[in-house]
């Protein structure tokens, strides 16, 4: 098939079609909200959280009760005006103890995100740059701390300490960023050699201006993933600490402890676990 000159006619004198922008332009955090909004369940999530995390902070305030409060004469109540999801064994307000047990695990969990984010992100940015011996030997100290159970190590603590809100957080600040620092290595491994990091090093940038203005910016998307996997690890782990009695102390509230003591009065109590009125209500 032969091609006419029809096919190849020059744009006319002063057309800048080509140079349109076609779509707005945006930035990382506008794109990033743009491909959350099209995931249902991470709006989902994301709603969810927005509407539990005001609750633990605000939800106490709209109750007279504290959440330590005994009052024996109206223990095992179902939900009422005066008590919206009842009480428990000691009269206690559960609608009180449920957002004091939500305020704890929220701060746990935020806080294992805080200490994966500084001690992983530095640990793991450290040892991929620097790479050869000291990598070997920062990977190794990762090693033995992974090859220790998180488990074994809170229990260890609980005995040494005591059960509460510290133990947890420490248990986690030993072991929990592991994750985080692996697989923030593995990413500045694979960005150390672009050209714009040589290009920073020409014009005599030091290592830790790279690592944190070049490196780890460059590497924020797997980083926020990881976190949002690290928030509801940390707390299903104070959970199950506090369901089998080694978490939060008494009188505090935690949403395992709670699950546990509605456990073992499902039958007699259900608005212990679901609020719900009773049928003698």
């Amino acid at each position: 098939m032969e091609m006419s000159k029809e096919l190849f006619q020059p744009p006319p004198k002063g057309d800048q079609s080509g140079e349109a922008i076609v779509r707005p332009s945006l930035n990382y955090w506008q794109d990033a909200w743009r491909r959350l909004k099209k995931n249902k369940l991470a709006m989902f999530g994301l709603i969810a959280l927005i509407v539990l995390t005001p609750l633990a902070i605000f939800g106490p305030i709209f109750s007279k009760y504290d959440y330590a409060t005994q009052v024996y004469e109206i223990k095992n109540q179902p939900p009422s005006a005066a008590h919206w999801f009842g009480t428990d064994d000691f009269g206690r307000d559960l609608w009180v103890r449920v957002w004091w047990g939500t305020r704890i695990s929220l701060a746990i969990g935020i806080t294992a995100a805080l200490l994966d984010l500084v001690f992983g992100v530095i640990y793991g940015g450290i040892s991929a740059y620097y790479g050869g011996r000291v990598d070997d030997i920062m990977q190794r100290f990762i090693e033995i701390i992974y090859s220790i159970p998180f488990l074994l190590i809170s229990i260890l603590l609980i005995i040494v300490i005591g059960p509460g809100f510290k133990t947890i957080i420490i248990a986690y600040a030993i072991t929990g960023w592991v994750p985080m620092a692996r697989l923030v290595r593995g990413q500045i491994l694979a960005l150390k050699e672009q050209e714009y990091v040589l290009a920073a090093r020409t014009l005599g940038a030091g290592g830790a201006r790279i690592i944190f203005k070049h490196l780890v910016p460059n590497a924020l998307g797997i980083i926020i993933v990881q976190i949002t996997f690290i928030v509801p690890s940390a707390i299903f782990v104070e959970a199950f600490l506090s369901f089998i009695g080694l978490g939060i102390r008494v009188p505090l509230a935690s949403l395992g402890s709670l699950l546990s003591d509605g456990a073992n009065n499902i039958r007699l109590y259900p608005h212990r676990v679901i609020p719900r009125r009773s049928c003698s209500a």
